[in-house]
Protein backbone atom coordinates (compact mmCIF):
# COMPACT_ATOMS: atom_id res chain seq x y z
CA UNK A 1 0.00 0.00 0.00
CA UNK A 2 0.97 3.67 -0.33
CA UNK A 3 -0.10 6.66 1.90
CA UNK A 4 -2.61 9.38 0.39
CA UNK A 5 -0.19 12.68 0.00
CA UNK A 6 -3.54 14.40 -1.14
CA UNK A 7 -4.05 16.05 1.98
CA UNK A 8 -0.74 18.22 1.97
CA UNK A 9 -2.31 20.36 -1.10
CA UNK A 10 -5.00 21.21 1.13
CA UNK A 11 -2.08 21.92 4.41
CA UNK A 12 -0.45 24.24 1.66
CA UNK A 13 -3.44 26.41 1.05
CA UNK A 14 -4.05 26.18 5.02
CA UNK A 15 -0.61 27.80 5.21
CA UNK A 16 -1.00 30.59 3.06
CA UNK A 17 -4.09 31.36 4.61
CA UNK A 18 -2.32 31.14 8.24
CA UNK A 19 0.09 33.52 6.68
CA UNK A 20 -2.07 36.26 5.79
CA UNK A 21 -2.42 36.55 9.28
CA UNK A 22 1.09 37.83 9.81
CA UNK A 23 1.93 39.91 6.18
CA UNK A 24 3.08 42.35 8.25
CA UNK A 25 5.56 41.15 9.78
CA UNK A 26 9.56 41.36 8.19
CA UNK A 27 10.51 37.97 6.47
CA UNK A 28 12.53 35.94 9.10
CA UNK A 29 12.67 32.79 6.93
CA UNK A 30 15.69 30.30 7.98
CA UNK A 31 17.96 29.56 5.94
CA UNK A 32 17.66 25.63 5.18
CA UNK A 33 20.49 22.74 3.60
CA UNK A 34 17.47 21.54 2.04
CA UNK A 35 19.23 18.69 0.67
CA UNK A 36 21.06 17.85 4.10
CA UNK A 37 17.27 17.70 5.52
CA UNK A 38 16.25 15.82 2.80
CA UNK A 39 18.58 13.51 3.65
CA UNK A 40 17.65 12.94 7.14
CA UNK A 41 14.05 13.30 6.69
CA UNK A 42 14.49 9.94 4.72
CA UNK A 43 16.97 8.11 6.97
CA UNK A 44 13.76 8.60 9.23
CA UNK A 45 11.20 7.37 7.34
CA UNK A 46 13.38 4.48 6.64
CA UNK A 47 14.09 4.05 10.11
CA UNK A 48 9.92 3.97 11.03
CA UNK A 49 9.49 1.19 8.99
CA UNK A 50 10.45 -0.73 11.50
CA UNK A 51 6.81 -0.97 13.11
CA UNK A 52 3.69 -2.68 13.30
CA UNK A 53 1.20 -0.91 10.92
CA UNK A 54 -0.97 0.01 13.34
CA UNK A 55 -3.23 2.96 11.17
CA UNK A 56 -3.99 -0.26 9.76
CA UNK A 57 -7.42 -2.38 9.94
CA UNK A 58 -5.08 -6.12 9.93
CA UNK A 59 -3.72 -4.02 13.07
CA UNK A 60 -6.03 -4.89 15.87
CA UNK A 61 -3.94 -5.66 18.71
CA UNK A 62 -2.98 -2.85 20.92
CA UNK A 63 -5.30 1.00 21.20
CA UNK A 64 -3.68 2.37 18.69
CA UNK A 65 -5.77 3.99 16.58
CA UNK A 66 -4.93 6.26 13.40
CA UNK A 67 -5.69 10.28 13.51
CA UNK A 68 -8.34 11.58 11.29
CA UNK A 69 -6.56 13.18 8.35
CA UNK A 70 -7.89 16.52 9.44
CA UNK A 71 -6.40 16.21 13.13
CA UNK A 72 -2.64 15.54 11.52
CA UNK A 73 -3.56 18.39 9.02
CA UNK A 74 -4.40 20.66 11.88
CA UNK A 75 -2.00 19.80 14.21
CA UNK A 76 0.71 20.22 11.20
CA UNK A 77 -0.19 23.52 10.89
CA UNK A 78 -0.33 25.01 14.15
CA UNK A 79 3.65 23.23 14.56
CA UNK A 80 4.23 26.39 12.06
CA UNK A 81 3.32 28.66 15.31
CA UNK A 82 4.34 26.00 18.03
CA UNK A 83 1.65 27.44 20.70
CA UNK A 84 2.45 26.78 24.44
CA UNK A 85 -1.55 26.53 26.09
CA UNK A 86 -0.11 26.99 29.81
CA UNK A 87 -0.89 30.48 29.37
CA UNK A 88 -2.83 32.77 27.29
CA UNK A 89 0.15 34.80 25.83
CA UNK A 90 1.78 31.62 24.39
CA UNK A 91 -1.24 29.87 22.86
CA UNK A 92 -4.32 32.87 22.26
CA UNK A 93 -5.63 31.41 19.39
CA UNK A 94 -5.38 27.98 20.60
CA UNK A 95 -6.18 27.97 24.26
CA UNK A 96 -9.27 29.17 23.50
CA UNK A 97 -10.12 26.39 20.73
CA UNK A 98 -9.30 24.11 23.82
CA UNK A 99 -12.04 25.27 26.11
CA UNK A 100 -14.24 25.54 23.17
CA UNK A 101 -13.44 21.66 22.57
CA UNK A 102 -13.35 20.15 26.34
CA UNK A 103 -16.63 21.81 26.85
CA UNK A 104 -18.07 19.77 23.71
CA UNK A 105 -16.28 16.44 25.38
CA UNK A 106 -18.34 17.32 28.98
CA UNK A 107 -21.54 18.18 27.30
CA UNK A 108 -21.28 14.22 25.77
CA UNK A 109 -21.83 13.19 29.47
CA UNK A 110 -24.50 16.20 30.08
CA UNK A 111 -22.25 19.07 32.11
CA UNK A 112 -22.64 22.23 30.93
CA UNK A 113 -20.84 23.79 33.77
CA UNK A 114 -17.51 22.01 34.76
CA UNK A 115 -13.58 22.55 35.33
CA UNK A 116 -11.58 20.66 32.72
CA UNK A 117 -8.61 20.77 30.38
CA UNK A 118 -6.50 18.50 27.78
CA UNK A 119 -3.36 16.90 29.04
CA UNK A 120 -0.63 14.90 27.73
CA UNK A 121 -2.54 11.59 28.16
CA UNK A 122 -4.47 9.20 30.10
CA UNK A 123 -1.96 8.74 32.86
CA UNK A 124 -1.75 12.78 34.00
CA UNK A 125 -5.52 13.21 33.72
CA UNK A 126 -5.93 10.16 36.00
CA UNK A 127 -3.12 11.70 38.31
CA UNK A 128 -4.76 15.15 38.53
CA UNK A 129 -8.72 13.59 38.93
CA UNK A 130 -6.58 11.15 42.24
CA UNK A 131 -4.76 14.33 43.49
CA UNK A 132 -7.86 16.31 43.98
CA UNK A 133 -9.68 13.54 45.67
CA UNK A 134 -6.55 13.23 48.17
CA UNK A 135 -7.43 16.64 49.06
CA UNK A 136 -11.12 16.49 49.25
CA UNK A 137 -10.30 13.04 51.34
CA UNK A 138 -7.21 13.38 52.79
CA UNK A 139 -5.84 10.17 54.87
CA UNK A 140 -8.05 7.85 52.99
CA UNK A 141 -8.11 4.84 51.00
CA UNK A 142 -8.68 5.06 46.49
CA UNK A 143 -10.04 1.93 45.35
CA UNK A 144 -10.48 0.36 42.27
CA UNK A 145 -11.03 -3.01 40.33
CA UNK A 146 -8.53 -5.91 39.95
CA UNK A 147 -8.94 -5.17 35.96
CA UNK A 148 -8.99 -1.28 36.33
CA UNK A 149 -5.83 -0.19 34.63
CA UNK A 150 -2.35 -0.50 36.81
CA UNK A 151 -2.06 3.36 36.93
CA UNK A 152 -4.02 4.27 39.54
CA UNK A 153 -2.29 2.14 41.79
CA UNK A 154 0.98 3.57 40.73
CA UNK A 155 -0.15 7.32 40.90
CA UNK A 156 -1.80 6.62 44.00
CA UNK A 157 1.73 5.43 45.38
CA UNK A 158 3.29 8.72 43.98
CA UNK A 159 0.56 10.83 45.74
CA UNK A 160 1.10 8.94 48.97
CA UNK A 161 -2.61 7.41 48.71
CA UNK A 162 -3.46 3.97 50.12
CA UNK A 163 -4.71 1.88 47.36
CA UNK A 164 -6.61 -1.61 47.48
CA UNK A 165 -8.08 -3.54 44.72
CA UNK A 166 -11.56 -4.81 44.33
CA UNK A 167 -12.32 -8.15 42.96
CA UNK A 168 -14.18 -8.74 39.81
CA UNK A 169 -17.01 -10.62 38.80
CA UNK A 170 -16.86 -13.88 35.87
CA UNK A 171 -17.66 -10.89 34.04
CA UNK A 172 -14.37 -8.55 34.62
CA UNK A 173 -16.61 -5.99 35.94
CA UNK A 174 -15.65 -4.62 39.67
CA UNK A 175 -18.06 -6.83 42.04
CA UNK A 176 -20.34 -4.56 44.11
CA UNK A 177 -20.28 -6.80 46.52
CA UNK A 178 -16.48 -7.10 47.02
CA UNK A 179 -16.30 -3.13 47.28
CA UNK A 180 -19.38 -3.31 50.30
CA UNK A 181 -16.95 -5.67 52.30
CA UNK A 182 -14.50 -2.75 51.69
CA UNK A 183 -15.95 0.32 52.49
CA UNK A 184 -17.52 -1.45 55.31
CA UNK A 185 -14.21 -1.35 56.67
CA UNK A 186 -13.77 2.30 56.55
CA UNK A 187 -11.61 4.85 55.20
CA UNK A 188 -12.50 4.71 51.57
CA UNK A 189 -12.44 7.89 50.62
CA UNK A 190 -12.29 7.54 46.73
CA UNK A 191 -13.99 4.49 44.51
CA UNK A 192 -12.45 4.41 40.51
CA UNK A 193 -15.16 2.89 38.24
CA UNK A 194 -13.74 1.80 35.24
CA UNK A 195 -15.32 2.71 31.92
CA UNK A 196 -13.86 0.54 29.46
CA UNK A 197 -10.60 -1.62 30.80
CA UNK A 198 -8.08 -1.50 28.85
CA UNK A 199 -8.09 -5.46 29.12
CA UNK A 200 -11.53 -6.28 27.64
CA UNK A 201 -13.49 -3.62 27.42
CA UNK A 202 -15.62 -4.40 29.98
CA UNK A 203 -17.91 -1.62 32.24
CA UNK A 204 -17.85 -1.48 36.12
CA UNK A 205 -21.72 -1.35 37.15
CA UNK A 206 -21.90 2.17 37.59
CA UNK A 207 -25.52 1.97 38.85
CA UNK A 208 -24.62 -0.25 41.62
CA UNK A 209 -21.85 1.69 42.64
CA UNK A 210 -23.63 5.13 42.56
CA UNK A 211 -26.29 3.09 44.92
CA UNK A 212 -23.07 2.50 47.98
CA UNK A 213 -21.86 6.04 47.40
CA UNK A 214 -25.70 7.07 48.39
CA UNK A 215 -24.81 5.26 51.52
CA UNK A 216 -20.66 5.27 52.40
CA UNK A 217 -20.09 8.92 50.90
CA UNK A 218 -17.09 8.40 48.62
CA UNK A 219 -15.95 10.20 46.22
CA UNK A 220 -16.48 8.79 42.58
CA UNK A 221 -14.30 8.82 40.03
CA UNK A 222 -14.86 7.30 35.87
CA UNK A 223 -11.65 6.53 34.35
CA UNK A 224 -13.55 6.61 30.74
CA UNK A 225 -9.81 6.71 29.42
CA UNK A 226 -10.86 4.13 26.97
CA UNK A 227 -14.81 3.60 26.95
CA UNK A 228 -15.71 7.28 27.17
CA UNK A 229 -17.04 8.13 23.61
CA UNK A 230 -19.06 5.43 23.54
CA UNK A 231 -21.83 7.24 25.44
CA UNK A 232 -22.70 8.28 21.69
CA UNK A 233 -23.17 4.75 20.55
CA UNK A 234 -25.88 3.54 19.20
CA UNK A 235 -25.59 -0.20 20.02
CA UNK A 236 -24.76 -1.13 23.00
CA UNK A 237 -26.25 -3.77 25.44
CA UNK A 238 -28.94 -2.72 28.18
CA UNK A 239 -25.94 -2.91 31.28
CA UNK A 240 -23.72 -0.49 29.17
CA UNK A 241 -26.74 1.62 28.69
CA UNK A 242 -27.17 2.20 32.15
CA UNK A 243 -23.99 2.98 32.72
CA UNK A 244 -23.77 5.26 30.28
CA UNK A 245 -27.01 6.75 31.13
CA UNK A 246 -25.55 8.04 34.57
CA UNK A 247 -21.92 8.47 34.16
CA UNK A 248 -22.65 12.27 34.51
CA UNK A 249 -23.43 11.27 38.11
CA UNK A 250 -20.16 11.14 39.11
CA UNK A 251 -17.36 13.67 40.66
CA UNK A 252 -14.73 13.28 37.76
CA UNK A 253 -14.18 11.46 34.34
CA UNK A 254 -11.09 10.74 32.17
CA UNK A 255 -11.15 10.14 28.64
CA UNK A 256 -8.73 10.07 26.39
CA UNK A 257 -9.22 11.78 22.95
CA UNK A 258 -5.94 10.20 21.44
CA UNK A 259 -7.70 6.97 21.53
CA UNK A 260 -11.26 6.90 20.30
CA UNK A 261 -11.27 10.43 19.78
CA UNK A 262 -8.95 10.12 16.43
CA UNK A 263 -5.98 12.32 17.92
CA UNK A 264 -2.38 11.99 17.79
CA UNK A 265 -0.91 11.30 20.81
CA UNK A 266 -0.83 12.83 23.27
CA UNK A 267 -3.95 13.92 24.06
CA UNK A 268 -6.16 13.20 27.62
CA UNK A 269 -8.90 15.17 29.09
CA UNK A 270 -9.80 15.46 32.78
CA UNK A 271 -13.09 17.14 33.50
CA UNK A 272 -14.61 17.72 37.04
CA UNK A 273 -18.29 18.21 37.58
CA UNK A 274 -17.88 20.82 40.61
CA UNK A 275 -15.83 23.65 39.50
CA UNK A 276 -14.66 24.94 42.47
CA UNK A 277 -12.19 22.17 43.08
CA UNK A 278 -9.98 24.76 41.10
CA UNK A 279 -9.19 26.18 44.02
CA UNK A 280 -6.66 23.27 44.70
CA UNK A 281 -5.06 24.49 42.08
CA UNK A 282 -5.25 28.36 42.44
CA UNK A 283 -5.24 28.83 45.89
CA UNK A 284 -6.16 32.71 45.61
CA UNK A 285 -8.50 32.88 43.27
CA UNK A 286 -12.52 33.34 43.93
CA UNK A 287 -14.75 30.84 43.24
CA UNK A 288 -16.18 32.52 39.95
CA UNK A 289 -12.98 32.79 38.00
CA UNK A 290 -12.68 29.02 37.46
CA UNK A 291 -15.86 29.27 35.11
CA UNK A 292 -14.31 32.52 33.31
CA UNK A 293 -13.40 33.01 29.88
CA UNK A 294 -10.41 34.40 30.36
CA UNK A 295 -8.68 31.42 32.48
CA UNK A 296 -5.31 30.36 32.17
CA UNK A 297 -5.57 26.93 31.21
CA UNK A 298 -1.95 27.22 33.47
CA UNK A 299 -3.88 27.69 36.35
CA UNK A 300 -5.73 24.57 36.66
CA UNK A 301 -3.32 21.78 35.44
CA UNK A 302 -0.91 20.25 36.96
CA UNK A 303 1.23 20.23 33.34
CA UNK A 304 2.75 23.75 32.85
CA UNK A 305 3.93 23.83 29.11
CA UNK A 306 1.57 21.72 26.99
CA UNK A 307 0.96 21.12 23.19
CA UNK A 308 -1.18 23.76 22.05
CA UNK A 309 -1.30 22.18 18.80
CA UNK A 310 -3.20 19.43 19.96
CA UNK A 311 -6.14 21.40 20.79
CA UNK A 312 -6.25 22.71 17.69
CA UNK A 313 -6.71 19.36 16.15
CA UNK A 314 -8.91 18.21 18.43
CA UNK A 315 -10.79 21.04 17.97
CA UNK A 316 -10.84 21.15 14.26
CA UNK A 317 -11.63 17.34 14.37
CA UNK A 318 -14.96 18.16 16.23
CA UNK A 319 -15.86 20.83 14.04
CA UNK A 320 -15.98 18.48 11.17
CA UNK A 321 -17.43 15.32 12.86
CA UNK A 322 -19.29 16.91 15.94
CA UNK A 323 -19.74 15.18 19.00
CA UNK A 324 -23.17 14.43 19.15
CA UNK A 325 -25.58 11.11 18.75
CA UNK A 326 -26.54 10.11 15.22
CA UNK A 327 -23.23 11.38 13.83
CA UNK A 328 -20.77 10.55 11.68
CA UNK A 329 -18.01 10.36 14.81
CA UNK A 330 -20.67 8.34 16.64
CA UNK A 331 -21.62 5.82 13.73
CA UNK A 332 -17.75 5.05 13.62
CA UNK A 333 -18.09 4.01 17.17
CA UNK A 334 -20.92 1.62 16.49
CA UNK A 335 -19.34 -0.09 13.62
CA UNK A 336 -16.07 -0.47 15.65
CA UNK A 337 -18.29 -2.53 18.48
CA UNK A 338 -20.32 -3.96 15.34
CA UNK A 339 -17.39 -5.43 14.38
CA UNK A 340 -16.56 -6.65 17.50
CA UNK A 341 -20.05 -8.52 18.26
CA UNK A 342 -19.61 -10.52 14.61
CA UNK A 343 -16.14 -11.77 15.72
CA UNK A 344 -17.31 -12.46 19.00
CA UNK A 345 -20.26 -14.78 17.33
CA UNK A 346 -18.10 -16.11 14.82
CA UNK A 347 -16.02 -17.45 17.69
CA UNK A 348 -19.44 -18.69 19.78
CA UNK A 349 -19.87 -20.84 16.35
CA UNK A 350 -16.50 -22.42 15.86
CA UNK A 351 -15.49 -25.04 18.07
CA UNK A 352 -11.84 -24.66 17.66
CA UNK A 353 -12.06 -21.47 19.70
CA UNK A 354 -13.59 -20.81 23.06
CA UNK A 355 -14.61 -17.33 23.65
CA UNK A 356 -14.54 -15.58 26.87
CA UNK A 357 -16.65 -12.69 27.47
CA UNK A 358 -19.13 -10.78 25.31
CA UNK A 359 -17.80 -7.76 24.06
CA UNK A 360 -19.02 -4.87 25.85
CA UNK A 361 -17.17 -1.83 23.49
CA UNK A 362 -15.03 -2.84 20.57
CA UNK A 363 -12.94 -5.35 22.29
CA UNK A 364 -12.85 -9.48 22.08
CA UNK A 365 -11.05 -11.63 23.99
CA UNK A 366 -10.96 -15.40 23.16
CA UNK A 367 -8.64 -18.38 22.91
CA UNK A 368 -8.32 -21.56 20.95
CA UNK A 369 -9.48 -24.97 22.09
CA UNK A 370 -7.92 -26.71 24.65
CA UNK A 371 -7.95 -29.40 27.45
CA UNK A 372 -5.69 -27.66 30.05
CA UNK A 373 -4.57 -24.01 30.53
CA UNK A 374 -1.19 -24.87 29.66
CA UNK A 375 -2.13 -26.28 26.22
CA UNK A 376 -4.84 -23.22 25.63
CA UNK A 377 -2.04 -20.72 26.65
CA UNK A 378 0.41 -22.50 23.85
CA UNK A 379 -2.23 -22.69 21.37
CA UNK A 380 -2.36 -18.85 21.80
CA UNK A 381 1.00 -17.65 21.39
CA UNK A 382 1.41 -20.32 18.24
CA UNK A 383 -1.54 -18.63 16.32
CA UNK A 384 -0.62 -15.11 17.38
CA UNK A 385 2.35 -15.98 15.74
CA UNK A 386 0.70 -17.77 12.94
CA UNK A 387 -1.48 -14.30 12.10
CA UNK A 388 1.59 -12.27 12.46
CA UNK A 389 2.70 -13.74 9.65
CA UNK A 390 -0.42 -13.31 6.92
CA UNK A 391 -0.18 -9.62 8.85
CA UNK A 392 -3.11 -9.89 10.95
CA UNK A 393 -1.60 -8.13 14.30
CA UNK A 394 -3.57 -9.44 17.56
CA UNK A 395 -2.35 -9.10 21.28
CA UNK A 396 -1.95 -11.37 24.07
CA UNK A 397 -4.02 -11.14 27.29
CA UNK A 398 -3.54 -13.29 30.97
CA UNK A 399 -7.06 -13.74 31.66
CA UNK A 400 -7.13 -15.38 35.91
CA UNK A 401 -7.75 -18.67 35.56
CA UNK A 402 -10.56 -19.08 38.26
CA UNK A 403 -12.16 -16.77 36.19
CA UNK A 404 -13.12 -19.08 34.26
CA UNK A 405 -14.31 -22.13 36.16
CA UNK A 406 -17.86 -21.61 35.58
CA UNK A 407 -17.56 -20.87 31.34
CA UNK A 408 -14.91 -23.97 30.60
CA UNK A 409 -15.77 -26.38 33.47
CA UNK A 410 -14.18 -29.13 30.93
CA UNK A 411 -10.50 -27.25 31.21
CA UNK A 412 -8.06 -28.17 33.29
CA UNK A 413 -7.37 -24.89 34.96
CA UNK A 414 -3.81 -26.20 36.20
CA UNK A 415 -2.35 -22.26 36.36
CA UNK A 416 -2.68 -19.38 37.63
CA UNK A 417 -3.44 -17.68 34.17
CA UNK A 418 -4.74 -18.39 31.05
CA UNK A 419 -3.09 -16.52 28.07
CA UNK A 420 -5.60 -15.67 25.55
CA UNK A 421 -6.03 -13.29 22.58
CA UNK A 422 -7.29 -10.18 22.38
CA UNK A 423 -8.74 -7.97 19.22
CA UNK A 424 -8.96 -4.73 19.34
CA UNK A 425 -11.62 -3.07 16.97
CA UNK A 426 -11.70 0.23 17.61
CA UNK A 427 -10.95 0.91 14.03
CA UNK A 428 -14.80 1.84 11.88
CA UNK A 429 -12.77 0.29 8.98
CA UNK A 430 -12.39 -3.30 10.99
CA UNK A 431 -16.24 -3.99 10.30
CA UNK A 432 -15.63 -4.21 6.56
CA UNK A 433 -12.33 -6.28 7.38
CA UNK A 434 -13.87 -8.71 9.65
CA UNK A 435 -13.89 -10.92 6.63
CA UNK A 436 -10.90 -11.20 5.75
CA UNK A 437 -9.53 -10.59 9.43
CA UNK A 438 -11.75 -14.49 10.01
CA UNK A 439 -10.00 -16.09 7.01
CA UNK A 440 -6.66 -15.16 8.03
CA UNK A 441 -8.08 -16.30 11.91
CA UNK A 442 -9.38 -19.67 10.03
CA UNK A 443 -6.17 -20.37 8.15
CA UNK A 444 -3.97 -19.68 11.66
CA UNK A 445 -6.24 -22.39 13.40
CA UNK A 446 -5.99 -24.88 11.17
CA UNK A 447 -1.93 -24.30 11.08
CA UNK A 448 -1.83 -24.27 14.79
CA UNK A 449 -3.88 -27.73 14.77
Amino acid sequence: MKFDTQDLKILEKALDKLSEGFESLPDAAPALDRERLKAVLLEVAARLQDNYPYFHPLYAGQMLKPPHPVARLAYMLAMWINPNNHALDGGRASSRMEKEAVAEIAAIFGWHRHLGHLTGGGTLANLEALWIAGRLKPGMKVVASEQAHYTHQRISEVLGLAFETVACDDDARMDPGALREILEKGWVGTVVATVGATGTGALDPLPEILALREKYGFRLHADAAYGGYFRLADNLDPPAQAVFERIGEVDSIVVDPHKHGLQPYGCGCILFRDPGVGRFYQHDSPYTYFTSSELHLGEISLECSRAGASAVALWATQRLLPMVPDGEFAAGLSRGRAAALDLYERIQADKRFRAILKPELDIVVWAPAGGSATEISGRTAALFAAAARENLHLATFRYPAGRLLARWPDVRLNQPYVTCLRACLMKPEHHDWLGRIWEILERAAAAVR
